[in-house]
């Protein structure tokens, strides 16, 4: 039985990356003949419609100009437009331009006129924050007044600096549920950490059990095969991809789901770095030890979890029957906690034109008194970011950040490393983790708060994916975090002085080439 599942698992995973490769070479094909055709095309009737051609490349170079985007993420374009219309053009309206954009934003706006109004401040929380911390307090204005996201007390906070310990614990947690569970995961594997956790599933299905399972189709295109849904449905399980991977058809590639979120009976609830595949457990080891963070929240902080599965469960597809009443799913949680803290779950969309994840970000580092840690497996970040960590470290905070010693993307880590010169000019160290992979995302600031989530400091999480996490402060797990930095350390290799040393002119091109193409990535 053993070797039959590992050969089942070899087939699954080959299929998914020939479905993979299949996808990019379409997209390549798209592109190649687009620009072909247009090529073809304009050379019958050069001399009527070249102009037209170049001032779509201005138009379109013009609209560029006029968004509220950082200058980061539009100069690649504009540049790649201007030094290459036919090539810069095609590659925009691909890439850079989602058609199904207008129409999913449609959708999502629907489903969160429906369900944020479940959300309810309390305003003595906000008034006792307030009192307590006046940073902490505007950080989660921001949150609560333009995502739409509130504060919450009654709410117990554990964190876990092992992946393996928050799997455990979830499986203790989903044995209790009697409800509903929803779980929701830019990748799961069909393999032992996900069996261990769809048997109990299954039973829970048997006994009566609301069971959901959303995952992004790209993100476990790998890891399963395309009867992934008929499988768990066929044992009960209602399950939904996001945005399948549809080459000549589905252009809407760019933007995909890296939320990972567990809830219980709208009482408990998990987040952080892990998704529900072997790597992030340690089962198997393809870059060393990998390092993943998550927490447990149980009280009444976890509607807003339940709201972010809910959004992308009823948002993702036309032909798919949405919930009609949301109330069973927002229950009022009688629950005390006993460190009376502050937590605060959100999430992040790409349908909107607000940067949550990297605001949140921002502010931490711009109300940093004493040090800020940050752990992310990728560092690919716009120059308004740089300067404001570089700012801090000038200020005389002590910055850190830990990026991963061994990379799961070679090109990503090369450009991760691009983005060290600048900062460690500025006083910012950086540490690389030598046991392995480091995929946690979080930080922690002057032992007062703390994120944890699934949002990396890179483009793709900041800008183009769905993503979630949850600030806390005045809470015992926020000097946990900051613990778990401290152990962490000492297993890293400091890089700080290597990156601040000159380096040759050559090397100095090259990493400037690779930060100008990042944001196209």
């Amino acid at each position: 039985m053993k070797k039959e599942t590992t050969m089942e698992k070899k087939a699954d995973v080959r299929n998914g990356t020939k479905r993979l490769i299949f996808a990019g070479i379409a997209l390549i094909i798209e592109i190649a003949f687009l620009a072909i055709s247009l090529h073809s095309w304009l050379g019958k009737y050069a001399g009527t419609f070249s102009v037209v051609y170049h001032l779509l490349a201005v138009i379109i170079v013009l609209a560029l100009c006029s968004q509220e985007r950082s200058s980061s993420i539009k100069m690649p374009w504009i540049i790649l437009i201007m030094a290459a219309p036919l090539l810069g053009v095609s590659l925009y309206l691909f890439i850079g331009l989602n058609g199904s954009t207008r129409h999913m934003r449609k959708r999502y706006e629907e489903a969160d006129r429906r369900l944020f109004p479940f959300l309810k401040q309390d305003p003595e929380a906000t008034e006792d924050l307030r009192e307590w911390n006046r940073g902490v307090y505007n950080i989660s204005s921001y949150l609560r007044e333009y995502a739409g996201y509130p504060v919450f007390r009654n709410t117990d906070v554990v964190f876990y600096n092992d992946a393996a310990d928050g799997l455990a614990a979830q499986k203790e947690d989903l044995k209790k549920a009697r409800k509903f569970i929803f779980m929701e995961y830019h990748a799961i594997e069909d393999a032992e950490s996900w069996h261990g956790i769809q048997e109990i599933l299954e039973e829970k299905v048997k006994e009566g059990v609301d069971v959901r399972v959303f995952y992004d189709d790209m993100g476990s295109i790998g890891f399963i095969t395309t009867d992934f849904v008929k499988k768990l449905e066929s044992v009960g399980i209602a399950c939904r991809d996001f945005n399948p991977v549809s080459p000549f058809v589905n252009l809407f590639l760019n933007n995909r789901d890296h939320r990972k979120i567990t809830v219980i009976d709208g009482r408990v609830g998990f987040t952080g770095g892990y998704n529900m595949a072997n790597e992030y457990f340690n089962v198997t080891h393809p870059y060393g030890h990998w390092k993943d963070t998550g927490v447990r929240l149980e009280g009444q902080a976890v509607r807003a979890l339940t709201l972010a599965f809910l959004e992308m469960w009823n948002a993702v597809k036309d032909e798919d029957a949405d919930d009609t009443a949301f109330a069973k799913f927002f229950p009022d949680v009688e629950y005390s906690s006993s460190e009376n803290g502050f937590v605060q779950p959100y999430a992040d969309s790409p349908m909107d034109d607000i940067h949550v994840g990297e605001d949140v970000y921002a502010s931490i580092a711009e109300s940093a008194k004493d040090y800020l840690y940050i752990m992310t497996p990728y560092l690919i970040i716009t120059d308004e970011m740089t300067h404001t960590l570089a700012l801090a470290a000038k200020r005389g905070v002590d910055v850190r950040i830990i990026t991963p010693g061994i990379p799961d993307k070679k090109l990503i880590y090369k450009i991760t490393r691009s983005f060290y010169g600048n900062l460690v000019k500025n006083g910012v160290r950086i540490y690389e983790y030598t046991p392995g992979f480091c995929h946690a995302k979080m930080c922690v600031s002057d032992d007062v708060v703390a994120t944890c989530g699934t949002i990396n400091f890179d483009y793709r999480s900041l800008y183009h994916h769905f993503e979630n996490g949850c600030m806390m402060a005045r809470v015992k797990v926020v000097t946990d975090i900051k613990e778990d930095f401290e152990r962490t350390f000492p297993v890293c290799r400091e890089v700080t002085q290597l990156y601040r040393d000159d380096i040759s002119q050559g090397r100095s091109l090259v990493q400037l080439v690779l930060r100008l193409v990042a944001p196209l990535l």
